[in-house]
């Protein structure tokens, strides 16, 4: 059951936070439980970058770009960042001492660059930097199998099959774009459509129980052409994601044309995430298809980093263009960081401490259900209690009728 929305079957994919649970369990603290798995999947995630850029381009500058790239984005949101605070003497510390995004629609009441380029969204949705980590291992062992065959027996594929068979468990939004990467390159990749084919097979059967249990979303219109874009045209739509991803726009596609042609194959399951998440919505929050865009945005990264290591090497010229492209695709995230860097620092009383947590305790039952008067960081919820109704935010995304 989902603890903020006690009764019906579970909606969310929820192993990342069951795995927390179980160190919880064994007495690791809640903080160390679930940072220490938080940290360990950023870390992979970035192995990951690494590695795949490398086994793409063969250049170690390829993938240190990539793993910039990545960490400090590349939207145009410093614009809004300077509208506020013009270029002075202070801006060092303008930007050092900020505590806002610059940007963060839809949720600021701006309609252009949304909050989900920063690295708030991995401190947040400590899950993400897991399932991630994982799409992109798994196209890192299909992308050098394609390049030699024997690297990928049957009994490896009928392995990697059963492992992605439950990984709906671990993140419902992946585990589609997995599956759907999976089809493109059994069409892309020839040489070893047979045990893409098995994978995806076995895959399929395992995960289809976990999909029909956990059930659909409640939401309609799921064709939902343009994403956030109020009042789509070509026009519109182009200045969003100008807006949105920057010099990726241009970079990434020039890097495209670049690369030889078994290079450009790998691109293609990224950029099907990017036609995806503006065509179609797969929950009643439209604004959830980021998962989408984030992940074709590290594919695109690849790619723009190839783009600017070419560049590099076009003399002096080159050599300062790239430079200024470099730090144009970064000054964003830079000053993102800070935002995070200098969250609010609040402290909460743990279990022992708190003698309504320590009443329900000792009072109620494990299956207990209190119908509650708060919704963040409620007694019940501390006790490890499920709640009638959680913050309604998070319920409705997931799909409950919360409205009703």
């Amino acid at each position: 059951q989902y603890p903020l929305y006690a009764g019906p079957p579970i909606k969310y994919h929820f192993i990342f936070f069951w795995a927390v649970a179980i160190l919880e369990k064994t007495g690791v603290g809640l903080d160390w439980a679930l940072n220490s798995l938080s940290t360990l999947s950023f870390f992979a995630l970035l192995l990951a970058i690494y590695y795949l850029s490398k086994e793409i381009f063969a250049k170690r500058a390829v993938s240190v770009l990539a793993c910039i790239f990545f960490l400090f984005n590349g939207s145009l949101s410093f614009l809004e960042f300077f509208k506020k605070y013009p270029l002075s003497f202070k801006t060092l510390s303008d930007i050092t001492q900020n505590t806002v995004f610059p940007s963060f629609a839809p949720y600021d009441g701006s309609k252009l660059v949304t909050g989900f380029w920063s690295l708030n969204i991995y401190t947040n949705q400590r899950h993400l930097a897991f399932a991630y980590a994982s799409f992109l291992i798994l196209i890192l062992l299909i992308y050098r199998a394609h390049k030699k065959v024997n690297r990928l027996s049957l009994n490896k594929s009928l392995i990697l099959g059963i492992l992605l068979g439950f990984f709906p468990f671990v993140h419902l939004g992946v585990f589609a774009m997995i599956e759907s990467s999976l089809v493109i390159l059994f069409l892309l990749f020839k040489n070893i459509r047979k045990k893409l084919f098995l994978i995806v097979l076995v895959s399929t059967i395992i995960a289809l129980p976990q999909i029909i249990y956990m059930g659909g979303s409640n939401q309609t219109n799921f064709f939902h052409p343009g994403y956030l874009i109020d009042s789509l045209t070509t026009a519109s739509f182009i200045r969003y994601w100008f807006f949105n991803l920057g010099l990726v726009t241009i970079l990434a596609p020039v890097g495209y044309l670049l690369a030889k042609r078994k290079q450009r194959k790998i691109f293609l399951p990224f950029l099907s995430f990017f036609l995806i998440g503006n065509l179609f919505r797969f929950s009643p929050e439209i604004a959830a298809n980021h998962k989408f865009f984030n992940l074709f945005v590290i594919g695109a990264n690849i790619f723009a980093a190839y783009s600017i290591y070419r560049l590099w090497k076009y003399k002096t010229l080159g050599k300062v263009v790239a430079i200024f492209y470099i730090f144009i695709m970064i000054l964003s995230g830079i000053i993102d960081i800070f935002p995070i860097k200098n969250d609010v620092y609040a402290e909460i009383k743990d279990g022992k401490n708190n003698e309504v947590i320590q009443f329900i305790v000792n009072s109620t039952t494990k299956d207990s259900v209190f119908l509650n008067s708060s919704y963040i960081y409620n007694p019940a919820s501390l006790a490890g209690r499920k709640i009638f109704l959680g913050w309604p935010y998070f319920s409705w995304s997931a799909g409950y009728k919360t409205d009703a």
